[in-house]
């Protein structure tokens, strides 16, 4: 899913079919748009990964808060 989410915050149109959850042995198959490298698709993994974080923590300090 985070394979997905970084690929679809560098081209929001993508539509990709994904065998696997491994960055660097996944397959993808790429339905609609132009395929992204593996290598930038890897560099927007960590932005994702904090957007999600980032994402919990708000709902948390929400809940908190009121």
């Amino acid at each position: 899913m985070i394979i997905i989410k970084a690929i679809l915050k560098i081209n929001p149109n993508a539509e990709v079919f994904i065998k696997g959850d491994d960055i660097n042995t996944c397959e993808i198959n790429w339905i609609k748009g132009t395929p992204i490298s593996k290598e930038d698709i890897k560099a927007m993994i960590p932005t994702v990964e904090q957007e999600e974080v980032d994402s919990k923590q708000a709902a948390i300090d929400k809940k908190t808060s009121g």
